[in-house]
């Protein structure tokens, strides 16, 4: 998530309002295509542990998704904020009869009760993003709850870099570049309508999670 300046103010507006003004029909079909790009990442498999979310106005629904994770026996988490104030947030057990709650932003959320895991643990996490270039440096929504929620990745020390950050958004989304900052947790892999992206940064590497 870059600086929060003039520049990166007017093109997190501007990319949210592309976003908001896609036909419904062509949202749609764009979200069907990241759903079907989502599965051939394999991400949902028997004993996996993926985190997903539910979408503010604008951002890609991957609800189909959701149970497309729970036919393949794959254990799905969602974002809870802890601590609005210094947005903090850790991640819950998301079943359909599980204790949901609403938070301060209005999206339905795990409550209390549902278990908790650090995301470390978590195999996988599927974001969403306002904004990304193909050096896998996303644009989010400014308040920094990701980055804070992820920043054991960027222990250079660790061998093994778990969770695999998936950042999804539709491809009008697409920046020429962004300006990373130390504290920003780069992606490993972007899904559009148009398919997935490796980023160049480390296009060297398989595109399997």
């Amino acid at each position: 998530m870059a600086q929060p300046t003039a520049e990166v103010r007017d093109a997190r507006r501007r990319l949210r309002q592309l976003r908001a003004s896609l036909h419904r029909v062509e949202r749609a079909a764009a979200e069907r295509a990241i759903v079907n790009a989502l599965g051939r990442l394999h991400l949902f498999r028997r004993g996996a542990r993926v985190a997903l979310y539910l979408p503010m106005r604008g951002e890609v629904d991957l609800r189909p998704a959701v149970d497309a994770a729970w036919q393949r026996g794959t254990a799905v988490y969602m974002p809870r904020i802890v601590n609005r104030r210094r947005a903090r947030m850790t991640f819950a057990a998301w079943t359909p009869d599980g204790p949901h709650r609403r938070n301060v932003y209005g999206i339905e959320e795990p409550a209390l009760g549902a278990g908790r895991l650090e995301a470390r643990l978590l195999d996988a996490v599927v974001l969403p993003v306002v904004g990304f270039d193909r050096r896998g440096n996303r644009l989010g929504m400014g308040a920094g709850y990701y980055d804070r929620a992820l920043r054991r990745r960027l222990d250079r020390a660790r061998r093994w870099q778990r969770p695999r950050l998936v950042g999804v958004a539709f491809a009008c989304q697409e920046l020429p570049s962004i300006p990373a900052s130390p504290w920003d947790v780069p992606l490993d892999f972007i899904v559009t309508e148009r398919g997935v992206l490796v980023p160049e940064r480390r296009s060297h590497r398989s595109a399997e999670p």
